[in-house]
């Protein structure tokens, strides 16, 4: 496996203009030739198959949900950022580009992240012009609020559903699309596997999720935008269905996968509260412009917070890190939120929680002006929690979120698997070791909006592309491995639910590749996991059959990836022997206890390659190296 990241020569301001001009073009009656698979239709998803049937190919686009509108990008809250610089306070392209390759603690590829700076000026105007709510100041011009690891405000809103109006107008240019017959959508229908011809992928093999048919699905290329794989975890702030399937089956295939021990904790989560949840709440991080962050001074201490008296609470996150105080980066504001609470200073009946205090910006603003900021998201947490964010501050703690880590790509947005490309959240591309919040969606719509749409006219140009349709062999055997592998998982019979197991990995990757990971406790994970997967194997139960709408089998085949997955991740955990970002092993940390990077030995990207089942992964690195970004130890104080 060679790994070319195709990154252009040349002043990194000029390279993405430099590289749209030499690539290969299809003229337009020639992209009606080319038929191109879009697996997912969030952000990503939704841009690409819509911007790629505007321009002629056809698309067809696949979800397991019953909409596209039911996406999990709808629960990206808080907003999008881009370097317009309204606000005329210091930002710009090369800022934003800086706090990225920053914010990731130095391990992203310096042209990808430049290239997301510079098209996300773009991004606003597109969705603008599509409708999209953002918010706006007195005068007309689009608002804007800072979120963590930056000190200019540069996000975009529409108060706390930003992912949710993004989608809709994405979705709203799909639509177009598909009464134009230019995309061909289907709904209800899970990826089972994606289908190799000659080394390139030519198509995937489907399940029909309401009647349990597997069928087969060609094209010239394929395009993966299935979102990240927080779910490992069992409990996160990803929808339950979230998940790696998609991602590993293309592993399994030949795909490298890049980083998969970096994995985001939120910090701004509502507390888990027992062992009934099958999920956890995100509260945006928008929040922490106007909340302040703080937990008592004394170890123990149950009073009430509005009993507590002012000098007698630790605002530690302003007090660690006044630059940037609240809006320190997730990383660093959950491990600190994690480190208050081990000293017994947490909140809440469980002791894991930290508060979010809104006092002193409702008496500064008013309470009218902090309700038309958050209103939605103040009445979610009131709704969970029974409690009244305006006249109690709210508990928070932090909790798995987004994964960094996904299957590598090129500067063209292509996996080690020709004609496989990989967008949005589904690749690892853009954020390091830590995503800064707000970035996920200028993320997903510049791959699928911008990038995409040129990168795969080049390839196709340029591909030597046999006619293949879903008649051919490869499919046959792709379908028949699936159908095999599901009566597999319908023939044990056993007495545990999938939902058992999962918990059970989910809390030993809690424990050992959480927050804060260690030598021993990977390697203990490298030795607990195998044992569980092999009791799933024999005793899990999956009850109906495979001919029906059946959720206990959907859920058991992406239970059994992630008990694969769960063993990559702590392999890729254990051999990056220092802490980068949300990648935090505690043998490695400086003497006030932020993360301490090793860059003589792991500055680069850890792409993985599949071995086979029990087999352990073999390690490809592309090095990264940082011509515009200065390399430095990370401080926000």
């Amino acid at each position: 496996m060679e790994l070319r990241s195709n990154a252009p020569d040349g002043p990194i301001q000029d390279s993405w203009d430099n590289h749209r001009f030499n690539m290969k073009l299809v003229n337009p009656s020639n992209k009606r030739k080319y038929d191109v698979i879009v697996v997912g239709s969030g952000l990503a998803g939704a841009s690409a198959a819509a911007t790629m049937a505007e321009l002629g190919y056809n698309v067809k686009c696949f979800t397991f949900h019953d909409s596209p509108r039911r996406a999990h990008s709808i629960a990206a809250q808080g907003g999008i950022n881009a370097a317009k610089n309204y606000q005329n306070d210091g930002d710009s392209i090369y800022r934003l580009f800086y706090d990225t390759v920053k914010g990731g603690d130095f391990r992203s590829r310096e042209a990808n992240v430049y290239r997301l700076a510079q098209i996300s000026v773009n991004i606003i105007d597109q969705c603008a012009a599509q409708g999209v709510p953002f918010a706006r100041e007195y005068g007309g011009m689009l608002s804007n609020r800072s979120f963590g690891g930056a000190q200019v405000s540069r996000t975009f809103y529409a108060r706390g559903q930003t992912g949710q109006q993004l989608l809709l107008g994405a979705y709203q240019a799909l639509s177009r699309q598909i009464s134009l017959g230019k995309v061909e959508m289907f709904t209800k229908c899970e990826m089972m596997d994606v289908v190799l011809v000659d080394g390139q992928a030519r198509g995937i093999v489907t399940r029909d999720l309401n009647t349990g048919e597997i069928s087969s699905h060609a094209g010239h290329a394929v395009v993966l935008a299935t979102g990240g794989y927080s779910t490992a975890f069992y409990l996160s702030t990803n929808a339950m269905n979230c998940n790696v399937m998609a991602a590993f089956r293309a592993h399994r295939k030949g795909a490298a996968f890049a980083n998969p021990c970096y994995t985001q904790i939120h910090p701004t989560c509502i507390p888990v509260s027992g062992d009934h949840q099958s999920k956890l709440t995100l509260m945006s991080e928008s929040l922490r412009n106007d909340g302040r962050v703080w937990v008592p001074k004394k170890a123990n201490d149950t009073r009430a917070p509005g009993d507590i008296p002012e000098g007698e609470r630790d605002y530690y996150l302003e007090r660690k890190y006044p630059s940037f105080g609240n809006l320190a980066p997730r990383d660093i504001s959950s491990r600190a939120a994690k480190e208050v609470c081990d000293e017994g200073r947490g909140v809440g009946p469980s002791g894991f929680g930290v508060y979010l205090d809104f006092a002193d910006a409702i008496g500064r603003v008013g309470e009218d002006t902090i309700r038309e900021r958050y209103g939605n998201l103040f009445d979610m947490y009131e709704r969970i929690t029974g409690e009244n964010p305006y006249k109690r501050p709210m508990r928070i703690y932090p909790a798995p979120h987004y994964t960094m880590g996904g299957l590598w790509v090129d500067y063209n947005l292509m996996s080690t698997i020709d004609g496989l490309h990989v967008i949005g959240e589904a690749n690892f591309s853009d954020h390091g070791a830590n995503r800064l919040g707000a970035s996920a969606l200028m993320q997903g719509l510049a791959d699928g909006y911008f990038v995409l749409p040129y990168t795969i006219g080049n390839y196709l140009a340029s591909a030597k592309l046999d006619p293949v349709g879903n008649d051919h062999t490869a499919f046959a055997e792709a379908e028949a491995q699936v159908a095999a592998r599901m009566q597999r998982l319908l023939d044990i019979n056993g007495t545990r639910s999938v939902d058992s197991f999962h918990k059970e990995l989910g809390r030993l990757m809690w424990e050992k590749c959480g927050m804060a990971r260690t030598e021993a406790g990977l390697k203990e994970a490298l030795v607990e996991i195998p044992k569980i997967r092999e009791r799933f194997w024999k005793d899990v139960r999956v009850l109906g059959s495979g001919e029906s709408l059946n959720q206990s089998l959907e859920k058991a085949a992406r239970v059994a990836d992630f008990m694969e997955f769960a063993e990559l991740m702590c392999h890729d955990a254990l051999d990056r022997d220092e802490s980068c970002g949300a990648h935090f092993r505690t043998e490695h940390q400086t003497d006030d206890g932020e993360a301490k990077r090793n860059d003589e030995k792991y500055s680069y990207v850890a792409a993985w390659e599949y071995q086979g089942e029990g087999n352990a992964p073999k390690l490809h690195k592309e090095q990264l190296d940082f011509e515009y970004v200065k390399l430095a130890q990370r401080s926000y104080k």
